[in-house]
């Protein structure tokens, strides 16, 4: 399996078998008890006291939190047993994070904490470092914040204007600057600063702790969400800085935030899940409550539909995410045991799948973005008022489709990540770009699937919606060239086209392998599930490639390819309504999410 292994973005050209992939579901016992111990500590530890945290007048909360989450042994998953941690795999640290999200501003904290406030020193430092800082880090005793991002320098992160001279002697830099929204910033005890030395055109890396001096703050940051966070801008003001603090090479530290952020934005795609189940279960629970015309709510078509969208957008987010995630592990084990050390197999593993990083990030904000929406309008006014969870999770999701890279900037990435691999010749979409090309000139085929088979005509219309990729966004790399990037409108549509398209394989396959393992009869919902994802993606996938052909094509060549995208995105008709109730029933009846973990 490691052989034949799909590459990142891979998945366009090639045709994945259920049994390749990883589902939640075969998550082992062990890894079962961590995330019951996670969502045990959630429960006792952070929701009766939610009020409290983002009340903001206790501000040594927060990192109390954190040591107690470190006491646990939860800040140090990611971490080798050698210096202090727990040392579990990537999709397991994906498990956790997935647990945490249902803790709002907690989960900020924690994910800078853990996540790149850590992880720069465990993938790049250098044993003295890795030894000095990780085992207080692993276990909370020190707290870590992450300093990229300045007033000039949001998404062009490579601008920053932080400057680290070194001194006469060499001994040491003195880093000046001034750096903005960072997250754990009032009382982290180390931060990961990017700094450019003389006249380098990119950025450096150093970590300095908070007893070097020079280090100076605002007050924390009046935010729309997540307001137990601690948000600060930190100045910089000749803090002097040991030579040997500097974290990997000179000029290394945009790749480091590049590659790091590339383990954020998968970790916050499955950080939403937890957030996502908790808000579907509140309103289950309000809806069964609330009653008008002498019924509950919960019995009404319309809130039906809202309830079963919620499940079908978390099943999406959960098959895509731990699929994505047992990839890297399984690349991470692979390179391994080709001879490379655990830090760079780590590295190269989740590089490999960066564009699948992107994907998760936008799939996985945006499907809470729908759950925490709806759940407003499902608490009709109440939805509206403080006295209700409604209106924090509303806030605290906001800012989910705007760090670790906006949605915008991801949908960017990713497209632009494929077009790069296929110009290196390492993802060969030439080949069936030109394929599907001469294909639109031919007569369609009528062959009809094997009914007889689970998913057959699903996988066909797979098959197609990928056509409808390479069609689209063949011709728009064939007219524009290099200056694709530049047609941000075109690139956004076919992102898009690639992030449903991935979402809605992702779960054919889980339920595929689910009800190989469960039979139909226990899996009904999440047949259901992945034919309404499927159904949906195929209109949201046609609707996008209409925008993109019209910016480019003109008249024969336009009709063609729409001709040809109307094939590509052709479904069987679906009774929705029916679909829908059937899952909204059923999680209505466990009074809690129930088709997945």
């Amino acid at each position: 399996m490691t052989q034949n292994a799909l590459k990142g973005g891979e998945f366009l050209i090639r045709e994945t078998e259920a049994h390749e992939i990883f589902i939640p579901e075969e998550f082992s016992e062990e890894q079962r008890m961590m995330a019951q111990s996670c969502k045990d500590f959630v429960d006792t530890e952070i929701n009766p006291i939610i009020e409290r945290i983002d009340g903001g007048k206790e501000p040594e909360l927060m990192p109390q939190l954190l040591q107690k989450a470190g006491d646990l042994g939860l800040l140090g998953i990611a971490v080798p047993e050698a210096y202090g941690g727990l040392g579990m795999d990537f999709n397991t640290s994906m498990l956790i994070a997935d647990y945490v999200g249902a803790s709002g501003s907690f989960s900020t904290a924690y994910g800078a904490h853990t996540g790149i406030g850590t992880l720069p020193i465990l993938y790049y430092g250098s044993e003295e470092q890795k030894q000095k800082y990780l085992p207080k880090l692993a276990t909370g005793e020190w707290k870590a914040a992450y300093c990229l991002t300045e007033p000039d320098a949001g998404s062009d992160a490579n601008s920053g204007k932080t400057k680290a001279v070194l001194s006469a002697d060499g001994k040491s830099y003195k880093i000046t600057g001034q750096k903005m929204w960072i997250s754990n910033g009032g009382f982290a005890d180390l931060f990961i600063v990017f700094a450019k030395i003389a006249d380098d055109k990119n950025l450096t890396a150093f970590i300095v702790e908070k007893t070097f001096g020079g280090i100076t703050m605002n007050e924390e940051e009046k935010k729309l969400g997540i307001k137990g966070s601690s948000t600060r801008q930190v100045f910089f003001n000749d803090c002097t800085v040991p030579a040997e603090n500097m974290l990997s090479a000179r000029e290394n530290g945009f790749k480091i935030a590049v590659n790091i952020l590339n383990i954020g934005r998968i970790k916050l795609g499955v950080g939403v899940l937890g957030g996502c189940r908790e808000v579907t279960q509140h309103c289950i629970q309000y809806a069964k409550d609330r009653k008008q015309f002498q019924q509950p709510i919960a019995n009404f078509g319309a809130i039906k539909y809202k309830l079963a969208e919620m499940a079908i957008k978390t099943y999406a987010t959960e098959s895509a995410s731990y699929r994505a995630g047992q990839n890297i592990d399984d690349k991470i084990a692979d390179l391994m045991a080709s001879g490379k050390s655990e830090g760079e197999a780590k590295l190269q593993g989740v590089e490999q799948y960066a564009i699948e990083c992107a994907i998760i990030k936008v799939l996985g904000s945006e499907a809470l973005t729908y759950c925490v929406d709806e759940g407003v309008q499902i608490y009709g006014g109440m939805g509206f008022s403080e006295e209700a969870p409604m209106a924090r999770a509303y806030r605290d999701a906001r800012i989910t489709r705007i760090y670790e890279g906006t949605n915008e900037i991801n949908r960017m990435l990713l497209v632009g990540m494929i077009i790069r691999r296929a110009m290196k010749g390492e993802l060969d979409i030439v080949t069936p770009a030109m394929a599907v090309a001469k294909e639109l000139t031919e007569v369609p085929s009528f062959a009809i699937p094997d009914e007889s088979q689970l998913f057959a005509a699903e996988k066909q219309v797979i098959v197609n919606l990928k056509k409808a990729i390479l069609m689209t966004s063949g011709r728009a790399v064939q007219i524009f060239g290099e200056k694709i990037n530049d047609e941000q409108e075109i690139m956004m549509n076919i992102a898009d086209m690639i992030i449903e398209t991935y979402a809605a394989e992702s779960t054919l396959l889980r339920t595929e392998k689910l009800v190989g393992i469960r039979g139909e009869a226990a899996c009904e919902a999440q047949i259901a599930a992945s034919r309404m994802y499927l159904y949906e993606a195929a209109n949201k996938i046609n609707s996008a490639a209409k925008n993109a052909i019209m910016c480019f094509a003109k008249g024969d060549e336009m009709r063609v390819m729409l001709m040809g995208l109307k094939r590509f995105t052709k479904t069987e008709p679906l009774n929705t309504r029916d679909l829908r109730r059937l899952i909204a029933d059923q999680i209505l009846e466990k009074g809690k999410y129930s088709l997945g973990l």
